[in-house]
């Protein structure tokens, strides 16, 4: 479904992305996982069409999408559910779901796929009527992914959703991921929560300096003690 081959990425004179390759199937949920600094926003950046590779191949569903603009990308069945939420604070839960319809022409189908979201959400459902600025951090989170998924993905790139959460609504949102994934969606999960990620997801890459490092079957990585020094609190 994506496949990423070989992609640098410059922010002037700092290489952030030094040669990244790596793939997602159909109906995977990939882990990216790294420090800070380690370049994985940047990765999921430059897939959605955020910034400008300046080396690569970006390839999804087997078209050339490098350098393409973020709408067209996003028109072509991948959303970006980017770190900090981004939801509309003054609007409310449904106004914000009704949102992420906006590049859908049939309305029926978007009030569908919102009252999907609502069964798959009961907490948002509850919470329809109510300005998203004043939702938890982990209802935002959740509102924000809901918000994607309106636009009817393909491939969703979450980054960093448990980032700021209590440990009982990091489980529920990891939950909802591998629930979203169960329903078809495929899913490029970036997160430091090594724990976490690698205990929804099938395959996970590590990346480091730009640069991948490891890569394996997300069970392999729990184990590795490498990953396990590193990210797992060993």
């Amino acid at each position: 479904m994506l496949e990423i081959r070989g992609l640098h990425v410059h922010y002037g004179g700092v290489h952030a992305l030094r040669g990244l390759s790596l793939a997602v199937s159909p109906g995977e949920i990939v882990a990216l996982l790294g420090n800070n600094g380690a370049g994985k926003t940047t990765a999921l950046a430059a897939v959605s069409g955020l910034v400008r590779p300046s080396a690569g191949t970006i390839v999804f569903r087997g078209e050339d999408i490098t350098g393409e603009r973020p709408h067209r990308i996003a028109a072509r069945g991948l959303a970006h559910v980017p770190e900090g939420r981004g939801v509309f604070g003054t609007l409310t839960v449904h106004e914000n779901l009704q949102l992420g319809g906006h590049p859908v022409r049939d309305r029926a189908e978007v009030r569908g796929r919102i009252e999907r979201v609502y069964g798959l959400l009961p907490r948002l459902a509850e919470r329809r009527g109510q300005q998203a600025g004043t939702l938890s951090g982990g209802e935002q989170q959740m509102l924000a992914i809901g918000r994607a998924l309106v636009a009817g993905p393909e491939l969703l790139l979450l980054d960093e959703p448990s980032m700021g959460l209590a440990p009982m609504m990091v489980a529920s949102v990891m939950e909802l991921i591998a629930g979203v994934n169960a329903e078809g969606t495929s899913v490029l999960l970036v997160e430091q929560n090594a724990t976490a990620a690698l205990g929804i997801a099938h395959r996970g890459y590590v990346v480091g300096g730009g640069v991948l490092t490891l890569d394996g079957p997300a069970a392999g990585l729990r184990e590795d003690p490498r990953v396990v020094a590193a990210y797992l609190g060993g």
